[in-house]
C-alpha cells in the first residue's frame, strides 16, 4: 500500500470530488458561469449556473452591480407582470410549466438582460440539467442559464425575509481571478 503525504491526498481528495461533481452534474467546472450575490448579505455567495447548449447567447458584458429579479408569475410561463423591474436586469425563474425557451423569450420580450432558471426541485443541490431548444422557430437571443433548486430557494427565501424585490449581484464571475476575494460557496453545495 502506498502511503500518501498531506498533499498527495489533498490532491486526491480533490480528484474525487471533482470526478464525483463531473459524474453528477455531467459537466467539467469550466463549463459552468458563475455569480456572486451582493446583497442581501446573508446570501453573499458565488453561485454556479450552467449555460443553456443550443439556445440563447452568451455574456458580452460583465456586470458588477445588477439586479436579479423574480418573475411574476415565478414559473415565466405567461407574461411578466413586473416588466418595470425587469427592464434591463437578470431575472429570476423556475423550472416548469412551459419549455426553457419558452421562459426565456417571455424574460427577453419583457426587457430583461438575461434568465436564471432554477430547478423547481428545492432538494437538488448538484444536478445540472440539459436546457435544450425545445424546436420553436423564434429563438432567444438572452444568455439562459440552469440554477440548482436548493440555490433558487436559497436566494428567494432571502428576499423574502427582508423583504426586498430584487437581489444585487455581480455576472459572469471569473472564480480563477479571485484572489483577492474570498470564494464563498454556498454552504449546502458541493463544489
Amino acid at each position: 500500500m502506498v502511503k500518501y503525504g498531506r498533499t498527495t491526498a489533498w490532491g486526491f481528495w480533490l480528484w474525487v470530488v471533482f470526478m464525483h461533481f463531473q459524474f453528477m452534474s455531467g459537466l467539467g467546472l469550466n463549463e459552468l458561469l458563475y455569480f456572486r450575490v451582493i446583497s442581501p448579505e446573508d446570501i453573499g455567495y458565488v453561485f454556479s449556473a450552467a449555460p443553456a447548449k443550443d439556445f440563447g447567447g452568451a455574456f458580452t458584458s460583465s456586470y458588477n452591480e445588477i439586479l436579479l429579479v423574480p418573475a411574476d408569475p415565478i414559473d415565466g410561463c405567461e407574461p411578466l407582470t413586473n416588466k418595470a423591474l425587469i427592464q434591463g436586469q437578470v431575472i429570476l425563474l423556475e423550472r416548469g410549466g412551459c419549455s426553457f425557451v419558452h421562459k426565456a423569450q417571455q424574460v427577453e420580450e419583457a426587457g430583461g438582460k438575461a434568465v436564471l432558471i432554477a430547478d423547481n426541485v428545492v432538494e437538488n443541490d448538484n444536478l445540472y440539467l440539459d436546457m435544450v431548444a425545445d424546436g420553436s422557430t423564434a429563438m432567444p437571443s438572452i444568455p439562459a442559464l440552469f440554477l440548482l433548486g436548493r440555490d433558487g430557494l436559497m436566494i428567494r427565501r432571502s428576499l423574502q425575509r427582508h423583504a426586498l424585490p430584487w437581489a444585487v449581484i455581480s455576472i459572469p464571475v471569473n472564480v480563477s481571478s479571485l484572489g483577492s476575494f474570498p470564494l464563498n460557496q454556498p454552504p449546502w453545495t458541493l463544489w
